[in-house]
C-alpha cells in the first residue's frame, strides 16, 4: 500500500507556515533599521576604499603628481596641439612646438617677474618698513591707545600662527619632495609622462581600457571621454580666465602707479588655477604693496580693482565659459579646495577642482548608463588619443 499523498508545494499549510515565520521575525529587525544598516555598511565600504586609495596616492606621491601635473598641461596645450595637427603638421614636429612654446612662454613669464622683483625689492622693503612703523605708532598714540608690549604680544602670536599655517601649506607644496633632486625628478618625470600623452596617447588608452573586463569596456570608454572633455574644458576656461585676471589686476596696479605691477599679474595669472585661494592670496599681495608704497586711498582704489576683477570672473566670465560642462557647485568648489588644501597642500588644491569635477562627470555618465544609447567609436576626436575602431565581434 502507498502512503497518503505528499502535501502539494505552495499549499495552505506552507503559506501559512511561511507567513508565521516571517511575522515572528519582523518585529526583531524593523525595516527602517535594515534599510538604515544596509546603507550603512555600504558607506562604510566606500569611505574604506577612498581611503585606501588617498593612501596609496599619499606613498606613491613622486608618481601620482607628475601624473597629475602632466595630464592637466597636456588638457592646456591640447588645443595648439590639435591645431597643428589639423593643419597638417607632423605629428613630431607639433609635440616639439608645443612643448618647447608652453616652456618657453612659462620660463619668459618667470624671467619677468623675477627682473621687476630684482629692481622694485629695495624700494618696497624700505616703504614697508617705514609702513609698519608708521602704523605701530598709530596704534599707540590712536584711539586704541595699545601699548608697545601688548604690541608685540599680538604681533608675536600672529607670526607664530602664520608659520604654522606656512609649515602646514609648505608640507603639501614640497609633496612631490623634500629636496631638490626629488623636485628635479618630478619635472623630468613630468616632462616624459607630457611627451608620451601627446605622441602615443592611442596607445596608451587602448591598453587602459584592455585592463577591463570585455563587457565593462563600453562603461570605461564613455566614462573616460566624458571626464577628458570635462577636464579639457576646465583647463581652457581657467586659462582664459587667469588670463583676464591677470591684465585686469596688473593693469590697474599699473595705472595707480602701484610698483610691481607685472609681477603681480604673473602671481594672478598662476594663483588663478587655484580656485578661491590663489585669487585671494595675490588679491590680497596686490593691495599690500598698495598700502605700503603709495598709502590707504591707492591701497582702497587697489581694492576695489582686485573685487571688481574677481566679481566680473565669478558671476559673469565662469558661469557663461564653464557652461554645462564642469557642473560643480560653487560651494563644492570651496569644500573640495579646502579638503584638497589639508590634505596635499598646494598641490591638492591645485587637483581638487579638476579631480571632483571628472569624479562627477563620470558618476553621472555611469549612472546614467549613456554608453548604450551612444554609438561611437572606442576612442572619440575628443581624446588626445587618435580614433580607433571599437572592437565587435571578437571574443576575449
Amino acid at each position: 500500500m502507498t502512503g497518503p499523498d505528499p502535501e502539494p508545494r505552495g499549499s495552505f499549510f506552507d503559506a501559512l507556515r511561511r507567513r508565521t515565520v516571517s511575522s515572528d521575525l519582523q518585529p526583531a529587525i524593523p525595516p527602517a533599521l535594515r534599510q538604515t544598516t544596509a546603507y550603512a555598511w555600504r558607506l562604510l565600504v566606500i569611505a574604506a576604499a577612498v581611503g585606501v586609495v588617498i593612501w596609496v596616492v599619499i606613498q606613491l606621491k613622486l608618481l601620482v603628481i607628475p601624473l597629475l601635473v602632466a595630464i592637466l598641461i597636456t588638457a592646456l596645450v591640447w588645443p595648439a596641439f590639435s591645431f597643428l595637427q589639423r593643419h597638417r603638421w607632423p605629428k613630431w614636429l607639433a609635440i616639439v612646438v608645443t612643448v618647447l612654446g608652453t616652456i618657453a612662454i612659462i620660463s619668459g613669464l618667470v624671467w619677468l617677474a623675477v627682473w621687476q622683483i630684482s629692481r622694485e625689492f629695495a624700494s618696497v622693503q624700505n616703504r614697508t618698513v617705514l609702513a609698519v612703523e608708521q602704523f605701530r605708532q598709530y596704534l599707540i598714540d590712536g584711539p586704541l591707545h595699545l601699548s608697545a608690549q601688548q604690541i608685540d604680544d599680538g604681533l608675536t602670536q600672529a607670526g607664530t600662527f602664520l608659520q604654522q599655517q606656512a609649515e602646514l601649506l609648505w608640507t603639501g607644496a614640497l609633496a612631490i619632495g623634500t629636496t631638490l633632486g626629488h623636485v628635479g625628478t618630478g619635472v623630468l618625470l613630468t616632462l616624459f609622462i607630457l611627451l608620451c600623452l601627446l605622441a602615443d596617447g592611442g596607445g596608451i588608452w587602448r591598453w587602459t581600457t584592455r585592463l577591463f573586463p570585455r563587457v565593462a569596456r563600453p562603461a570605461v570608454d564613455g566614462a573616460g571621454r566624458a571626464g577628458w572633455r570635462t577636464v579639457k574644458s576646465y583647463a581652457r576656461t581657467q586659462l582664459l580666465v587667469a588670463t583676464i585676471d591677470a591684465i585686469g589686476i596688473g593693469l590697474g596696479a599699473f595705472l595707480l602707479g602701484v610698483p610691481l605691477s607685472i609681477p603681480i599679474g604673473v602671481l594672478v595669472f598662476l594663483g588663478a588655477f587655484i580656485p578661491f585661494v590663489g585669487a585671494v592670496a595675490t588679491g590680497a599681495l596686490a593691495v599690500f604693496i598698495a598700502l605700503v608704497y603709495n598709502g590707504p586711498l591707492i591701497a582702497l582704489f587697489m581694492l576695489i580693482v582686485v573685487l571688481g576683477v574677481q566679481q566680473v570672473e565669478s558671476h559673469i566670465l565662469q558661469p557663461i565659459l564653464m557652461g554645462s560642462a564642469v557642473k560643480v557647485h560653487p560651494l563644492a568648489v570651496v569644500l573640495v579646495v579646502a579638503g584638497g588644501a589639508m590634505i596635499g597642500g598646494i598641490a591638492g588644491a591645485l587637483f581638487a577642482v579638476p579631480l571632483a569635477a571628472f569624479v562627477n562627470v563620470v558618476a553621472v555618465y555611469l549612472s546614467s548608463k549613456a554608453w548604450e544609447h551612444e554609438g561611437q567609436p572606442l576612442a572619440s576626436r575628443d581624446l588626445i588619443w587618435q580614433t580607433v575602431p571599437r572592437e565587435r565581434g571578437r571574443r576575449s
